[in-house]
């Protein structure tokens, strides 16, 4: 396995996927709790497997087909990203909002997963990050392709589980509303690295 092309992979899996939305902040928010962390990360993680493994396999091929299409993704990528870190850098700026954990009565494992599965794959965000942007930057890499996925895959799991089960930890830590901003900024900077690199081809 291209170990190079790996940590490629696991990094971009990592920069899109740490966005703070609704999925993840549900993640946190069940974390900080304590409540039916294993089947709500095991959810999000294999949920992104699916679409990642869809954007890398299928993109290639439908760009085979449609030459037009990765480039005009890729721009299209580019674009969204860039908007998403100038997004970012707005929250980073502006008044930034602490993530407090709710408090409330415990829910059925069954209507977790319900919500969960719902802030997954009803969000059009998450088909944008995985199948679309991932697919688009798979393709930069003919043959190692693999260990590009593999690397997409590795981000999801290693993400979603520490963030459920590190939750009680970052707990203090995002309590203070300056911790967002940095986070934002770092969102910010990174997205538009992201974007330039899709733009050069480099």
């Amino acid at each position: 396995m291209d170990f190079s092309t790996y940590m490629t992979g696991l990094t971009m899996g990592l920069t899109l996927i740490v966005a703070i939305g609704a999925q993840n902040a549900f993640v946190l928010r069940q974390g900080l709790r304590g409540e039916h962390v294993f089947a709500v990360v095991l959810a999000c993680a294999v949920s992104d497997a699916i679409l990642i493994t869809v954007g890398i396999t299928a993109f290639r091929q439908i760009a085979a087909v449609l030459p037009a299409l990765e480039p005009a993704m890729r721009y299209a990528g580019a674009a969204f990203l860039l908007w998403y870190g100038a997004k970012s850098l707005q929250s980073a700026l502006g008044a930034s909002n602490v993530l407090v954990a709710a408090s409330g009565t415990v829910t059925s494992l069954g209507s977790t997963l319900a919500t969960c599965l719902a802030l997954t794959w009803l969000n059009p965000h998450v088909y944008l990050d995985t199948v679309v942007l991932l697919g688009t930057i798979s393709t930069q890499f003919p043959g190692p392709e693999t260990a590009f996925w593999a690397g997409a895959v590795t981000s999801s799991f290693v993400f979603f589980f520490s963030l459920g089960y590190g939750a009680r930890w970052l707990r203090p830590i995002f309590a203070n509303p300056q911790s967002w901003r940095v986070l934002e900024g770092v969102i910010a900077l990174t997205m538009w690295l992201i974007a330039i690199k899709l733009l050069t081809g480099g």
